[in-house]
């Protein structure tokens, strides 16, 4: 949305002739800043800009003047550059898609201003706003994706300031200013798909219920982004757990034995009536044999003696063999991440030009 300011189809008058103001310079600047440029623009639709300064005609008259909602800072010099007016935080009024209303002073701080972000139950581009959707934004020939339009200054120069980590085409250069005036591109925070939420400082010490341990990056940082929407467990995750189940034994024993035997022993033989010399002998009536010895014979006995050896040796061995079978509930799971996603209603999150 655009709107116009009090000073606006107005006549102003040099502050010691007091003569209309001719050839006078109008400088438009950013609100609360030195000399930041701020467009100005002749059609309610901001597309055709002022030349910064404008030059007021012969008669000093300011003509009909367009900006974006918002404050501003107007600066006003006579044709030799002298100082004739300085006002900051005028407030832009008036937006061009309202209707008729009375007049009145608006509270600045009560109404919606660069860089605010707006959730809206919608899809597509909004007038006064863009998409924070990571694309980019520029001047109408900056080559930006989502918005390349003179009314992104406001926007293109917040952002430049407030967040330094968002990337700048071609890189930073001196200030926002000198980078909107060389036609780079801002990159917009990237809200697709995410939740907003608070930093964990805020001017205050960091609290403990937001910490980088679990929020994947350093949670007092303007933009950071951490958290995902699904969570693989593991083992450290999981309770104490004690498996059930039974358990099957079974003992399969083998037992051999060998002995030999093996030692000595001392046999002793003896024969008895050994006839020694010349014996005669004859038969009897006994049916015996008589024996009738001739000198020089005589009889003997004869003994002998001889070794007999044996040994014995014994071995014995044994083998055993255990199997087992445990048997119990299979628990399944095939480690697939869980959803950690919050009860969620989606709708398009805009930034305020």
């Amino acid at each position: 949305m655009a709107g116009t300011i009090t000073m606006s189809l107005s006549q102003r008058f040099d502050n010691d002739t007091h003569l209309p103001l001719d050839g006078g310079k109008m400088y438009f600047i950013v609100a609360g800043t030195t000399s930041t440029p701020q467009n100005a623009y002749q059609d309610s639709a901001l597309t055709i800009p002022y030349p910064n300064p404008l030059t007021l005609d012969s008669g000093g008259n300011v003509p009909q003047l367009f900006f974006a909602d918002g404050v501003i800072k107007v600066r006003i010099t006579n044709s030799l550059g002298i100082q004739q007016l300085v006002q900051d935080n005028i407030q832009v009024t008036g937006a061009s898609s309202g209707g008729g209303g009375g007049g009145g002073t608006v509270d600045p701080t009560t109404i919606i201003a660069t860089g605010d972000m707006k959730v809206r139950y919608g899809t597509g581009v909004l007038a006064g706003f863009v998409r924070a959707n990571g694309r980019t934004i520029g001047s109408a020939v900056s080559g930006a994706s989502e918005r390349a339009n003179a009314d992104c200054q406001a926007l293109f120069e917040y952002l430049w300031n407030a967040d330094a980590n968002l990337a700048v085409s071609s890189g930073r250069g001196a200030s926002s200013s000198a980078d909107w005036a060389a036609n780079k591109m801002m990159t917009l925070p990237d809200w697709r798909g995410r939740l907003i939420g608070a930093l964990a400082d805020m001017g205050n010490a960091a609290t403990t219920s937001l910490t980088s341990t679990y929020f994947g990056s350093d949670p007092t940082v303007l933009g950071a982004d951490g958290g995902t929407q699904s969570k693989a467990l593991a083992t450290s995750n999981l309770p104490p757990y004690t498996p059930a189940g039974s358990l099957s034994l079974s003992t399969s024993v083998s037992t051999g034995v060998t002995t030999t035997v093996s030692g000595t022993a001392t046999v002793t033989s003896t024969v008895s009536n050994v006839v020694t010399g010349n014996a005669i002998l004859s038969s009897n009536a006994a049916g015996g044999v008589n024996v009738q010895l001739q000198p020089p014979a005589s009889v003997t006995s004869i003994t002998s003696t001889g070794p007999i050896s044996a040994s014995a040796t014994s071995t014995a061995g044994s083998s055993a063999t255990t199997t087992g079978t445990f048997t119990g509930s299979a628990q399944g799971g095939t480690s697939a991440p869980v959803s950690v996603v919050q009860p969620t209603r989606l709708a398009t999150v805009y930034l305020k030009l």
